[in-house]
């Protein structure tokens, strides 16, 4: 009977040792003499590799010959207590079996360190490495975490289009979908394309969000939440942005603005808990990591706190509450702002830059910031509209390193506001319609917020660029794999 396969990360936490057990993996290392060889094999389950002990002896030379860096395995063995330094335990190799071999004058990832830039060229590979598997596996637990709060806290999970005629932001910068022959294009009496004739009988676009749509399920199911892919065609190739990127939304019937805070706050706290409590040798990885990329940076641009360090601070306090106008009041009395230190002017009607976002988390308050109550010009149209005339209930979640994280409001439940506002921003009503009757039948207070999910992921790994923590990033002239 063939030996069932064990996992290398539950072997290396066994204490059951002298048993006989089956592997497999990639090799990382090979060292060793003509008499004995010591692999160290990885299969993805961990950061740790299990070293494999094979007596050369018992083995045909080609085999060994061909176990390198790269090529993957099957062995069968028994585990023992490990004599060497770094982990508990080691197989004793019996049988190897060689899956697949790879030239080590060509493959492409050895044990030299490799750039991040390097790495991206070599998508389909860079899994393999260490920097790379802990990333994953921390994007898997946040994403399995996200599910598991919101399914704890009543929330049922609504699967919004991919597709779709509407545009949540009026950001007009959306990927088209069409199946018009382009070389063909039908056209009406007055020259434009005739979009009666494409698929789906209408202009359609890739989604920017699954809010409004969310917003649907929310007036009957009361609690909902997306997460989901979304697309921005901005032509933008900062370290912050993807053309593809994945968001959560949760969206709430008979929640305010300070409900809504109130769940952004609980549910932050909930996953960074949770990457503590179960990403911690990944974390530790990529904290070692970090702290050697750093020894090379001039002392100003330094991390004032180390990754685990970061993630405990977020869970220390209460984040800080304050209103759009107070934000303003202190970066203009800030010394940045007196000594003309800000690369973007502060004045009230701006919207905050990422430079002013992470000095109100990283200077003045020391902790996580929410915002609230921004003027309505520089918010979209679905936001509640206060009193005052000139501002609605937004809310952004700033956190240090990063700025935004969550941007979220109170949602316009009024329909002669939300139509009015519609109008006043140019919005043709005949694309918003069903949107709209949601406030006539039973319309009730609501609200929800977004969360890029990659933003998340950049925190929680300490990672610099948006593009090492999605496993395919997809960027201006860049559509790779």
């Amino acid at each position: 009977m063939e030996q069932r396969r064990s996992f290398i990360k539950d072997l290396l936490q066994s204490t059951e040792a002298d048993r006989n057990v089956n592997v497999k993996g990639w090799v990382r290392t090979k060292r060793g003499n003509k008499q004995v060889v010591f692999v160290a094999l990885n299969d993805g389950s961990t950061i740790n590799n299990i070293q494999v002990v094979i007596d050369v002896v018992n083995f045909e030379e080609n085999l060994i010959k061909n176990i390198t860096t790269g090529a993957s395995i099957s062995v069968n063995g028994t585990l023992v207590k490990s004599m060497g330094k770094g982990q508990n335990v080691e197989i004793q190799a019996k049988e190897v079996e060689l899956y697949g071999t790879a030239d080590p004058e060509s493959y492409p990832l050895q044990k030299k360190g490799h750039t991040l830039e390097f790495l991206r060229e070599i998508a389909h590979l860079r899994f393999r490495t260490n920097t790379f598997g802990a990333v994953f596996r921390i994007r898997h637990a946040m994403a399995f975490a996200i599910h598991k709060y919101f399914n704890d806290g009543n929330f049922y999970y609504l699967h919004t289009p991919i597709v779709t005629g509407s545009d949540a932001e009026g950001a007009g910068e959306m990927f088209r979908v069409s199946t018009l022959d382009f070389k063909n294009l039908p056209k009406t009496e007055d020259g434009e394309i005739n979009y009666t004739e494409d698929f789906f009988g209408k202009e359609t676009n890739l989604t920017v969000s699954g809010q409004l749509e969310a917003e649907l399920g929310a007036t009957a199911l009361s609690n909902v939440y997306t997460f989901g892919p979304t697309f921005r065609a901005e032509n933008s190739n900062t370290p912050r942005h993807l053309a593809e990127f994945w968001m959560i939304e949760p969206e709430m019937a008979f929640y305010d603005i300070h409900d809504n805070m109130d769940l952004a706050e609980d549910m932050l706290k909930y996953l960074i808990k949770y990457a503590l409590d179960n990403c911690m040798d990944d974390l530790k990885f990529l904290e070692n990591r970090l702290i050697q990329e750093e020894k090379n940076k001039p002392q100003n641009e330094k991390s004032e706190m180390a990754l685990i360090e970061k993630l405990e601070f977020i869970l220390k306090d209460d984040f800080a509450r304050i209103s759009y106008t107070e934000a303003i009041d202190i970066l203009k009395n800030s010394k940045p702002a007196k000594k003309g230190k800000f690369q973007f002017p502060v004045n009230w009607g701006v919207d905050l830059q990422s430079e002013h976002e992470r000095y109100l988390v990283e200077k003045h308050y020391k902790k996580p910031v929410m915002v609230t109550d921004y003027p309505k010009e520089i918010k979209a149209f679905y936001m509640k509209q206060n009193d005052d005339g000139k501002t609605v209930r937004a809310l952004d979640v700033l956190f240090p390193g990063i700025g935004e994280i969550i941007g979220g409001s109170q949602r316009e439940e009024v329909y002669d506001k939300l139509a009015t506002r519609i109008k006043e921003m140019g919005i043709p009503e005949k694309d918003l319609w069903w949107y709209l009757e949601t406030r006539k039948f039973g319309t009730v207070p609501h609200s929800g917020f977004g969360l890029g999910f990659e933003r998340l992921i950049l925190f929680v790994t300490g990672m610099s660029n948006i593009r090492d923590v999605i496993p395919f990033p997809r960027t201006p002239k860049n559509a790779e794999f």
